[in-house]
């Protein structure tokens, strides 16, 4: 078991976060950046825009990513040890495009309640502050939920660019991550993300997120899967395992669980983000 230890479980309480976390080799990591590349070539605009969200419910390597034990080992630190996924998210910055992260709360759209839940944030490729690595604003999770601006702005990867304004950047710091590695965050951490300047595409795999058994989806709907534990409650419909590599059954699954974190994301305005 590698449970978080009491001074990372301190940095989670006081900071809001808690990085870096070993998870797997940097070999292992390019193994799953070669099945995302591939998935690309094969199905073209398949995880492009909303298509990025729950690509591991279509790629056997980011489902085994999401059910790794060390990964589970360090989020039953936080909400204890029944663990259900209840979605994932490919953040990819192609080197020199305009795509950022404006500074957010993740609780703010998603709709889950109460917070027993966290993001993992896993790194494919290395992750720093030229390819526009996370920054987080330390000790901003202890506040009640910021206001946020719904912006819509070109090149902002959030779905509406939602965004907290005047965070203080001296305050922010930034989660530099070698590939194989991840951060985890409360749900109310105030983050956000750069420009990728550098010559090499940045590739962040996100299980957004590991919610406790006692999580409801008071927007709209979301399926799960059981990662560890029971689930007591059953408060979501569950859902299975890829069988394998862009299985036809699978490919739909995706689709429809896509079209319901839409209704989600967009409840409340008849504008849309490209995401």
């Amino acid at each position: 078991m590698t449970y978080l230890s009491s001074n990372q479980l301190q940095q989670y309480k006081d900071e809001g976060f808690v990085s870096p976390i070993d998870v797997f080799s940097k070999d292992k990591a390019k193994e799953i950046r070669d099945e995302i590349e591939t998935i690309e070539q094969r199905l073209p605009g398949e995880l492009e825009n909303a298509g990025r969200y729950n690509a591991h419910l279509i790629s056997p390597l980011l489902d085994e990513v999401t059910h790794n034990s060390k990964i589970l080992d360090a989020v039953q630190s936080l909400i204890g040890k029944d663990i259900l996924v209840c979605g994932t998210t490919l953040f990819i910055k192609n080197p020199k495009e305009k795509g950022f992260v404006s500074y957010h709360q993740d609780a703010k759209y998603i709709g889950l309640e109460p917070y027993n839940w966290v993001t993992a944030w896993v790194a494919i490729t290395d992750s720093n502050e030229q390819n526009g690595c996370m920054r987080m604003w330390s000790g901003s999770h202890k506040d009640n939920l910021k206001d946020h601006d719904q912006k819509f702005n070109e090149g902002n990867l959030l779905t509406r660019g939602q965004t907290v304004n005047d965070v203080p950047e001296h305050e922010t710091k930034a989660l530099i991550l070698s590939a194989g590695q991840m951060s985890l965050h409360h749900p109310k951490t105030v983050h956000g993300s750069g420009l990728n300047k550098s010559d090499d595409r940045r590739i962040g795999f996100v299980i957004q997120s590991y919610i406790g058994s006692n999580v409801k989806q008071v927007i709209g709907k979301n399926s799960v899967q059981l990662a560890r534990g029971e689930d007591k409650y059953n408060f979501h419909h569950k859902i299975g395992r890829p069988k394998s590599l862009l299985d036809t059954d699978d490919i739909k699954t995706k689709k429809q669980e896509n079209d319901n974190l839409q209704e989600i994301f967009y409840k409340g305005t008849n504008q849309k983000g490209n995401y």
